[in-house]
């Protein structure tokens, strides 16, 4: 693989251009880090920009203001700012070396030593850096040549970087998932194994996070049925288990024959047990937003209209819910699930107001005819013309 990089499109434009210089990064000074390498090496698109350097947060700053840049303190604890101009936002990170760690958070110390700065990092395909705008790549840790043999292995002894932070398991498996190649890294794997009880000390949020960023990935369920087989998750997500995984598998197919983005809490939903309620539970343990928290519940329960009757479900449980559940069913669902495609839910011809007009007392009773005539409604296809709409109305008046 080559150790040159092209100049990064984003390094052209203004805003772009303007971070480099004012950080000096023709110099070495200031360089390209992690990911945005990583990706662009491999012709992906790159979505997050970090730039290291050996220059303090405070001159950091002190240039990028001097420059008409607008810097924001997002990590400065852990010597990040985030330079943002019109063009893009970047993350600029002083050189630094871990003092302690707990598996959760670092206290670090800034150095000037780039090879340090490197070694902190959790796997080599993440610690190299480019010098911009030559190109000229810095590796220390045979990144490159694991990029190119697609092999994800962790920097010096893996138990030592998962000690550090235990979030480096599941970021295992991801990265693994999406840039690797053949069994993976034997190492790297015991200790995973090894270790994986650590993850009960990590927020579930983090957890949350990271397990969804492997779910929506294209090898998901082989990379699950890996982690089950091991143990990994286990110690925080019990309810999942390798029979699991090909509901994940078959669904992660249907999305891919049917043109669908996979979805994480969909694709989370194929891996949890049919149940009223463990779909609330899990959206409180995952610390779910109530949307999400909503959407996972529904689909964890069987719709009794579904499949037979799509626009009963559409209008009673919301689209979406509708076209996931179908999702969720199988092949034989398809044609319900493309019924729905363009399905938008109408507007009820009806209100308590007219219940009242036909002679029923204002209270509880009108609204339980109202929910009769709309139940008959709906089952009827949701007419609109006005003899129809009559017919049902008498019907729950009757």
């Amino acid at each position: 693989m080559t150790r040159k990089l092209p100049p990064p499109a984003w390094s052209t434009t203004a805003g772009g251009a303007a971070v480099l210089r004012a950080l000096d990064a023709e110099n070495g000074t200031t360089r390209l880090v992690g990911g945005a390498v990583r990706d662009a090496l491999l012709d992906l698109p790159v979505t997050d920009v970090d730039l290291a350097t050996a220059l303090s947060p405070a001159e950091v700053t002190k240039r990028l203001e001097a420059a008409g840049i607008q810097v924001v303190p997002t990590g400065i604890a852990h010597g990040t700012v985030t330079a943002v101009t019109p063009d893009l936002i970047i993350e600029v990170t002083t050189l630094r070396r871990d003092v302690s760690t707990d598996g959760r958070r670092a206290t670090v110390k800034y150095t000037a030593d780039w090879r340090e700065d490197a070694a902190r990092r959790d796997f080599t395909i993440n610690a190299l850096y480019a010098r911009l705008p030559g190109g000229d790549i810095d590796d220390w840790f045979g990144g490159l040549l694991d990029l190119h043999e697609g092999r994800v292995r962790f920097i010096g002894e893996p138990l030592q970087r998962i000690a550090e932070d235990h979030l480096r398991i599941l970021r295992f498996f991801r990265f693994h998932s999406r840039f690797g190649r053949g069994a993976p890294d034997a190492e790297g794997l015991a200790a995973c194994a090894a270790r994986a009880n650590d993850l009960m000390a990590l927020s579930r949020e983090r957890i949350r996070d990271e397990l969804f960023r492997i779910l929506v990935l294209p090898r998901a369920a082989e990379t699950l049925a890996l982690m089950l087989a091991l143990g990994i998750l286990k110690p925080v997500l019990p309810e999942i288990v390798p029979e699991c995984v090909p509901h994940l598998a078959a669904l992660a197919g249907r999305e891919a024959a049917w043109g669908v983005d996979p979805d994480p809490i969909r694709r989370f939903a194929a891996l949890l047990p049919q149940r009223e309620g463990l779909g609330a539970e899990f959206g409180a343990r995952l610390r779910l937003s109530r949307r999400d928290t909503a959407r996972l519940d529904a689909l964890g329960v069987a719709d009794p209209a579904l499949p037979g009757d799509p626009f009963t479900a559409a209008y009673f449980r919301g689209v979406d819910v509708a076209r996931d559940r179908l999702l969720l069913l199988g092949e034989d669902a398809r044609a319900a699930w493309e019924a729905l495609a363009d399905w938008r839910k109408p507007a009820m011809p009806v209100s308590g107001k007219d219940i009242i007009a036909r002679g029923i007392s204002a209270g509880p009773e009108v609204s339980r005819r109202l929910q009769r005539f709309e139940r008959d409604w709906v089952a009827s296809g949701c007419p609109l013309d006005a003899a129809r709409i009559d017919d049902l109305l008498a019907a729950a008046l009757a």
